[in-house]
């Protein structure tokens, strides 16, 4: 009898602390299908030291951050001092593609050059905008700072355009924020990805390019 109590006894308490237990979120390195991820799937992480080298996915965090809050001077901490950054609107990243050196980015919210991007795809029309104009609609679109999942080194949105990411910058990481659709009548060809790319030289991850990343035709 006594063990038969025993054994109800810690039946009861596995029951209780099974359904207590939080979910640990985590960062995907695969597709997660949204059926399979109603909830938000985000990255969680304890501030690094500033003497201690931050990880690519800490890097990423901090440089999201700066996209968000529109702080192109806190941005620029990040970019490589030589390659500076490439701007890509859309997942095919081309040679041609706009490159900022870090020391420009602080004043190019206050620039009122019209800048060719490349080709809207689709029309083929030219992409002439400022780069206020080209942030709005080609770097932080969607709020990438809380979305739905986190990719490192591993391309989510998929469409008809090519992520050439890993050809074009060899050994580099990329970290690509996804928000899998917005109106169900598009049954998810409305997803939207923007993806930061870095290359690591000594203990610093840098950052070189910024590639936005939705359904191409």
């Amino acid at each position: 009898m006594k063990n038969r109590f025993l054994i109800i006894i810690m039946a009861i308490f596995a029951v209780l602390t099974g359904s207590c237990s939080p979910q640990s979120t985590q960062v995907v390195q695969e597709a997660i299908p949204p059926t399979q991820s109603p909830t938000q799937t985000l990255i969680t992480y304890t501030p690094t030291p500033t003497k201690v080298p931050l990880s690519v996915l800490e890097s990423a965090q901090q440089v999201i951050q700066t996209l968000r809050d529109r702080d192109m001077a806190g941005l620029a901490a990040f970019v490589h001092p030589e390659l500076g950054l490439r701007f890509s609107p859309y997942p095919f990243v081309r040679a041609e593609d706009l490159v900022f050196g870090k020391q420009a980015l602080p004043d190019l919210f206050s620039d009122e050059t019209v800048y060719n991007w490349g080709n809207f795809d689709g029309s083929g029309e030219a992409i002439e905008m400022t780069f206020e104009a080209y942030f709005t609609r080609f770097v932080y679109s969607q709020d990438f700072a809380e979305p739905e999942v986190i990719g490192l080194n591993k391309e989510i949105g998929q469409g008809n355009s090519i992520n050439n990411i890993p050809e074009f910058y060899p050994g580099a990481d990329y970290v690509e924020y996804h928000f899998s659709g917005f109106d169900p009548q598009y049954e998810g060809m409305d997803w939207q990805s923007l993806r930061l790319v870095f290359i690591l030289e000594g203990s610093n991850y840098y950052l070189i390019s910024i590639v936005h990343a939705q359904w191409t035709i």
